[in-house]
């Protein structure tokens, strides 16, 4: 389903949407079109992207061809998907101790839907970090590691 969705190749390409998208909920999923939980997410993404059109947009980074941005989001497990509105990096308290990106694939397209949501009237009111509304059953658990530390 990673077909279904617009892919962007390079850090400027990136750089591009995280300015442009205006107004909007950026998802970037960070991830290999070949692995299978990126294919799983990617799927779940795919089928609520025209249901979230007014409140988000929707790309697919490889973490192999933008490794700045792989570097930078410390991305060392895939899936990872990172949100941005307006330029400004939103964080989510997953119960992990990790708030910047999610890790892994959502287990329903609900859960998704109401992450977004949630996301999305947090930074209308002005909000840098939401609490995620998902079922802490249904976030995938995983150690930190700090890679070249």
């Amino acid at each position: 389903m990673s077909f279904l969705l617009p892919k962007l190749t390079s850090k400027r390409e990136v750089d591009q949407a995280i300015k442009s998208v205006a107004e909007k909920v950026l998802v970037l999923r960070f991830g290999r079109d070949s692995d299978a939980v990126c294919l799983q997410l990617d799927d779940i993404l795919a089928k609520t992207a025209h249901d979230l059109s007014k409140m988000a947009v929707i790309y697919l980074v490889d973490v192999n061809k933008v490794p700045v941005y792989t570097q930078y989001f410390d991305i060392s497990y895939i899936p990872s998907t990172v949100f941005f509105f307006n330029g400004q990096h939103m964080k989510v308290d997953y119960g992990s101790p990790d708030h910047t990106k999610f890790v892994g694939s959502f287990k329903t397209k609900q859960d998704f839907i109401d992450l977004i949501e949630v996301i999305y009237r947090g930074a209308m009111r002005g909000k840098l970090i939401v609490r995620s509304p998902i079922d802490p059953n249904n976030i995938p658990k995983y150690d930190l590691l700090y890679q070249g530390i």
